[in-house]
């Protein structure tokens, strides 16, 4: 009975290692993960300055980035600032060729319903044909004119934006 009860004893004096999570020990070690800290050393001084050269260029790196993108910005809202105004300018030279040719349909259309015979209406047809070609044409050479225009008012700021970046680079 002494070997029994010796162990009860124990078992009852002993309290069971705390472990993880509430969980019981059931006299399992405790493992901890392993201590891998580098020993303190010295860095070369070579090894430094390179690093410390590599830091001043890369920030020498992006502030010339970052102004070079906010130039960019500038000059894309420029031109479509631009782009938009000469836009309204075309549509509004459409809008103006529409309202002549428009009174110039009504006045012809006036104009044969005053027509007595056939070969006035014919005469009346001939000339306005020859006027409408001669409009047409003189409207198409000036929509032209002010397509190459707004053309060029629009690229002319990219155009020499990318040629002083490129000069810039060489």
């Amino acid at each position: 009975m002494n070997e029994t009860t010796t162990g009860a004893t124990k078992a009852k004096t002993t309290k069971p290692a705390a472990s993880l999570f509430g969980q019981p020990n059931y006299g399992m070690p405790k493992f901890e993960m392993p201590n891998f800290k580098m020993p303190n050393m010295e860095m070369p001084e070579a090894f430094r300055e390179m690093t410390e050269k590599g830091v001043e260029q890369t920030r020498d790196a992006y502030a010339k980035a970052k102004v070079a993108s906010e130039e960019a910005a500038d000059l894309l809202e420029n031109t479509y600032e631009t782009a938009a105004r000469r836009a309204t300018d075309y549509h509004r030279k459409l809008i103006e060729i529409a309202r002549i040719n428009t009174r110039t349909a009504f006045d012809y259309v006036n104009e044969l319903l005053g027509a007595k015979s056939p070969s006035e209406f014919i005469e009346l047809s001939t000339a306005h044909m020859r006027k409408q070609f001669d409009l047409a044409s003189a409207q198409n050479k000036e929509l032209c004119a002010l397509a190459q225009e707004i053309a060029t008012e629009t690229v002319g700021p990219v155009k020499t934006s990318v040629a002083k970046a490129f000069n810039k680079n060489t």
